[in-house]
């Protein structure tokens, strides 16, 4: 009996692991494509119009989203340092789900995207990469 216990914990561990595999890339080409890109294309036309937030002005709240929205979602996408790299994004989403979105789910300015990324970065904030990831090495 234990032998089949065993190999039920297996597939189920290799199930899991798959599984925060696949949060991992959807969550970081997501990321990129989606929002990282974007923000980066603004950044190179100099577009002062993002949001200042915390006293910090519009193009170095460009920067830093930026920066976590590509190099952040790049680091999941090979699992390598995970979970600074989920939990800086997840602070992100955070911020945008209740600053830019009001933290509304309905509307032209809807957060629901904002705060999927929020849970799935959150999830892997406490999870890690899984035994598919650089850190699990």
């Amino acid at each position: 009996m234990k032998r089949s216990h065993h190999k039920s914990q297996s597939a189920t561990s290799r199930r899991l692991d798959a599984g925060l595999l696949l949060l991992r890339l959807g969550l970081g080409l997501a990321m990129i494509i989606l929002h990282g890109v974007p923000h980066l294309q603004l950044l190179a036309e100099k577009v002062p119009s993002f949001l200042p937030l915390f006293g910090i002005g519009g193009r170095a709240t460009l920067v830093l989203a930026v920066v976590v929205e590509i190099g952040g979602a790049g680091l999941l996408i090979f699992g390598w340092f995970t979970r600074a790299a989920a939990l800086a994004l997840a602070t992100l989403m955070a911020v945008a789900f209740v600053v830019v979105h009001g933290a509304s789910f309905e509307g032209e300015q809807s957060g629901e995207l904002a705060f999927l990324y929020l849970i799935c970065a959150s999830v892997l904030t406490l999870t890690g990469p899984g035994r598919y990831g650089c850190d699990s090495k």
